[in-house]
């Protein structure tokens, strides 16, 4: 029995703790970027923003687009509908962040 609780208190451990991993995909990509703007205080309010605007799994996409632009337009020109879905949300998180983090 105590064996079973040691096991089931890890597993919801590490389950609490992933989000955490993954909360600044954005922030991260953003500062590991060659663009000189990158400074901490906008990236973190670049992150705020994608907190806001784009799901956590849009987030992980997004923030590989950082790295490699050519997967954006690549999903730009996709014709599909969950595509365009995205295509939107970014575009929307990329005006509300000029807005905000300008």
């Amino acid at each position: 029995m105590k064996k079973f609780l040691l096991i089931a208190f890890c597993a919801t451990s590490l389950t609490a703790v992933a989000p955490i991993v993954d909360a600044a995909q954005i922030r991260q990509a953003c500062l590991a970027s060659d663009r000189s703007a990158a400074t901490r205080a906008r990236c973190s309010c670049i992150q705020r923003v994608a907190d806001q605007a784009l799901t956590n799994s849009d987030q992980k996409t997004v923030a590989k687009w950082f790295r490699d632009p050519h997967q954006a337009q690549e999903l730009k020109m996709s014709q599909t509908a969950r595509d365009d879905a995205l295509w939107d949300r970014y575009q929307n998180f990329g005006q509300m962040a000029q807005a905000i983090c300008s």
